[in-house]
Order: C-alpha cells, then sequence, then structure tokens
C-alpha cells in the first residue's frame, strides 16, 4: 500500500521526472505485508537483460525488467561459471508510462565496479523469486592481436518487425567480434516502432530481441522519433546510459574516442518546451570544450544523433531541406544550430540513422562539399557524416533522389548495418554491411588523420582549404538538369506547344 500511494502521487502529476525514481530500500511490497512464506511476488522472473557501458573500462551497468516487485535486485557473477563468487546489490525503480491502461513494470540496475580491463566474467541476474539464464561479458579492453582498437556494430532504425540485420549482429556480438553496439536511434534512434504500442509491450519485445547482443556487449542507444511518447518516458526510464540521469544526452571516454551523445527529437517535439534544446545546447557546449582540452589523451570526437542534417532520400525529411533545422538552428531565430557548433569544436564523425538508407557524405560544412581531392578523407578539414538507419523495421527502407546532390559519396537502400573501428589516434575505418546480399560490402572507407595535431577544432585554414578543393551547393544549385527549375520550366512549356 505504501508503495501504491508513492507512486500514486507521481502517476497524476502531469509533469515529466528525467530521474529514475527509486523505491525505498526499506519498502514493503503487498505481497510482503501478508506475512505468509506461501505467497511471493507473482512475476518475479527477469528479462531484457542489458548491460551498459559505465564510462570506464572497469565499470558495466546491468539493467533488467521484472512485473512485480522482488524486493532484492540481485547480479551474481565471477570469472567461473560454476562459481559466481561476487554479487552486488541494485535498486529498483516503478516504471509507469501513462498510457491509459498502464503496466507496472519494475527497472533493476545495478553497477558492476573494480573489473578488470579484459577479463571475461560471467554473471546471472535477479533475485530468490527468479534468476536469468548465465551470460558473460568482457570488461572493455583494446584489442592487441589484430590490429587494436575497438570494433563498434553501429545502425539505427531497428525494430521488432522485419529486423533484417538482428541475426548477424547476436551472432558477431557471440563470436566477440564486436565490442560495443552504439544504436543512434533508440538504439541510434527509433527504437521498436514504437515502444509505447499495446501499452509498453512492443517494447517489452524489443528488449527481449536484442537480449541476445545486450546480455554480452555494452548497448549504447540514441534516442529518435519513434520514442516520442510522454516526452520519451520509455527511452529515460528503460535504459541506463553514463553521466546521465536521463539518457536523452550525454558522453563519455573509450579508447581513442570522445563520444557525444545528443537528442535531435528536441528541435522537433517542442511541445515538451523549448527549455530542452537550451538545457542540451549549453550541455554540448560545456561538454565539447572539455573534450577538446583532453584532446591529447582522447584525439577522436564523434558524435550520435538520430536525425541527420544532410541526405539524398526522396522523402521531404529535415535533412532535405536548404535549411535543415538540426544543421542551422531553429526557423526563423537560427538558434540553436548543431553544424556550427560541431564545426568550431572540432568533430571528426557525426553518426545519424533516421532515414531507412546507408549514405556516406563527402566532407562537408555549411554546403561546402570537399570532394576535389584524390585523399578527401586524409585530414579532411570538416567532419564527416554518416548515416545507417536500415538495420531493419515495418517500415522498409527509403528511396534516393535519381541524382544526388554533391555531398553524397556512397548510397545503398540495402538492409545493413556498419561497423566502425577505431584502430589509434590516427586510422579508423568504417564498413556498411549488406545483409540483403548474404554479408556483402556497400562501403568500406578510411579517415586519417596523419599526426594528433590534426584532431583540433577547425580554423580559417581550415575553410580556406574547403573553399579552394570543394563545391558550394546554394539553394538553386543545379547539380543535375532534372532538379533545375528553368529546365522544368522549358520542358513543360515545350510539352504545352507540342499539345496544341
Amino acid at each position: 500500500m505504501r508503495i501504491f500511494l508513492y507512486f500514486l502521487e507521481y502517476f497524476l502529476i502531469p509533469q515529466i521526472c528525467w530521474t529514475h525514481q527509486y523505491l525505498p530500500i526499506d519498502r514493503l511490497p503487498d505481497w510482503k505485508l501478508k506475512n505468509d512464506g506461501n505467497i511471493g511476488p507473482s512475476y518475479g522472473q527477469p528479462e531484457q537483460i542489458r548491460i551498459s557501458y559505465g564510462g570506464d573500462p572497469s565499470v558495466s551497468f546491468v539493467t533488467w525488467q521484472t512485473f512485480d516487485d522482488t524486493l532484492q535486485s540481485i547480479v551474481e557473477y565471477g570469472s567461473d561459471w560454476k562459481f559466481l563468487n561476487q554479487s552486488v546489490l541494485g535498486r529498483c525503480s516503478v516504471f509507469l508510462d501513462r498510457n491509459k491502461n498502464s503496466v507496472w513494470r519494475y527497472i533493476h540496475r545495478a553497477n558492476l565496479t573494480a573489473l578488470v580491463p579484459g577479463q571475461t566474467y560471467y554473471y546471472h541476474v535477479g533475485s530468490e523469486h527468479g534468476w536469468s539464464p548465465i551470460y558473460f561479458f568482457t570488461a572493455l579492453k583494446e584489442r592487441e592481436n589484430d590490429g587494436g582498437g575497438y570494433i563498434y556494430a553501429v545502425y539505427g532504425d531497428l525494430g521488432v518487425e522485419n529486423g533484417r540485420s538482428l541475426g548477424t549482429i547476436q551472432k558477431m556480438a557471440h563470436r566477440g567480434e564486436l565490442d560495443m553496439v552504439l544504436h543512434v536511434d533508440k538504439y541510434f534512434g527509433d527504437f521498436a516502432y514504437n515502444m509505447d504500442e499495446s501499452n509498453g509491450e512492443t517494447g517489452d519485445e524489443f528488449l527481449r530481441q536484442i537480449e541476445p547482443i545486450s546480455a554480452y556487449i555494452p548497448y549504447m542507444a540514441t534516442v529518435g522519433n519513434h520514442e516520442y511518447f510522454n516526452n520519451f518516458t520509455h527511452f529515460v526510464n528503460r535504459f541506463t546510459m553514463p553521466n546521465s540521469d536521463h539518457n536523452l544526452f550525454y558522453s563519455y571516454d573509450l579508447g581513442h574516442a570522445h563520444f557525444v551523445v545528443s537528442s535531435t527529437e528536441f528541435y522537433f517535439w517542442t511541445q515538451w518546451g523549448f527549455h530542452q534544446i537550451k538545457h542540451q545546447f549549453d550541455w554540448l557546449i560545456e561538454d565539447l570544450k572539455k573534450a577538446n582540452e583532453n584532446r591529447k589523451n582522447v584525439p577522436w570526437m564523434i558524435t550520435m544523433g538520430h536525425r541527420p542534417m544532410y541526405c539524398s532520400d526522396f522523402d521531404g525529411d529535415d535533412c532535405t531541406k536548404y535549411e535543415s533545422i538540426i544543421r542551422t538552428g531553429l526557423p526563423l531565430t537560427h538558434g540553436y544550430g548543431l553544424e556550427k557548433l560541431f564545426y568550431e569544436y572540432g568533430v571528426d564523425i557525426e553518426l545519424w540513422a533516421h532515414e531507412h538508407s546507408y549514405e556516406r557524405l563527402w566532407p562537408v560544412y555549411n554546403r561546402t562539399v570537399y570532394n576535389g581531392t584524390h585523399l578527401p578523407y586524409t585530414n579532411p578539414p570538416a567532419p564527416v557524416h554518416i548515416i545507417t538507419g536500415s538495420a531493419g523495421c515495418r517500415e522498409n527502407t527509403d528511396v534516393f533522389v535519381e541524382h544526388p546532390p554533391p555531398w553524397s559519396a556512397v548510397r545503398s537502400t540495402d538492409y545493413g548495418f556498419g561497423i566502425m573501428r577505431i584502430y589509434n589516434s590516427t586510422h579508423l575505418n568504417f564498413k556498411q554491411i549488406n545483409v540483403a546480399q548474404g554479408g556483402t560490402e556497400d562501403d568500406d572507407f578510411w579517415v586519417v588523420k596523419t599526426s594528433e595535431k590534426h584532431h583540433r577544432p577547425f580554423k580559417h585554414r581550415d575553410l580556406k582549404k574547403l573553399r579552394t578543393y570543394g563545391t558550394h551547393v546554394p539553394d538553386k544549385y543545379c547539380h543535375h538538369h532534372s532538379h533545375c527549375p528553368m529546365e522544368k520550366k522549358k520542358k513543360r512549356t515545350r510539352r504545352h506547344q507540342h499539345h496544341f
């Protein structure tokens, strides 16, 4: 009863809470109040197990769910699956999404600390009322025998239905071929399609489907437009990301890279308040500033957001507009635009999704494309944008315009996902795996910084280099006669004259 009253007030208040509201440790669930050893929680079996990076290789977060209060949230782990000799007690929060028939979900979180990088740990989660199977993970450590660095699966727009890339990624996780997942929409934006559907059952099913991945390697998520319900409440409450109470924007270092995750959705779902845009933008400035101060130690700077600034898809999305909101900021005021901010702080790679396709761009800034040299990705004078949103969902893949603008380097509409490997401070490789064609590679390219001095904020000399060897794309740029207003007008006139 005490728990019910505690959450009744929370449930009725129409504000959105961006922190996890943990249950009191000394609580007494209803089944416990009955003081009968024959009575316990009705649904105490843990499910939807997922681990995430804790911001340091010695720390991992473990998150799981039950449909009843089990009173305790325990992770037992060790280096031998037959002898799980260590344990940690976590905390539990209740998640009510404010749907009409809202389901009570109990989200459990525990932090594993003092892990030894490179060591494999076996673990299970639960309580005396139910335990998960035994899984394993290896505490993050740079690879030593095959080139070094870390290997990341990168993708977005993976759904419960038609998740075409899921099996391949699961197998790679089991084989130790991946170190981490970067999901650029609710997993790189757009999780499950949609997590809140059927009173959240779609979100439950999605998290069960990715468990063969997320129980073995860290699963790092980015919010997308399909998580919009109730100010992204499913995303806030179901995940545990480092250095954040809400998961909507956060950052972390791993190896040679600083990852910056932000919400592009604040710019489009403004009914939740414009203060969210400002709050995030102020945080981005401070984070990018600190990251640059540490660039000698962590040189690569990589951003992740759901909706891209540029694209060549035939769908009228924001990235097809001359003044993309994500790129230039809010309409009229141009406030809080991300392109200039990322350029001024020297972001190297920008990862996006939302478009259900794969597209690699030439280095580009302010619609000026660096494509006039034979080594455009060696010490590029602008960020490199990669859109990988074709992991598979019920909305199928998108169609490209026939003749893309000059910023488009490589495109594919087949289902697939990216593999990014950061070898060291100078070399980064990205591949796009085509699962529709049996695992062939749609793309394979390198971004090279010949020395650490090229990891820095872009300067005037970079702009000069960009303008000298690049192509500027103004509003009325005519990259193909089929896209030129005058050509279209002439064509209509000829048809009209021929008709008469």
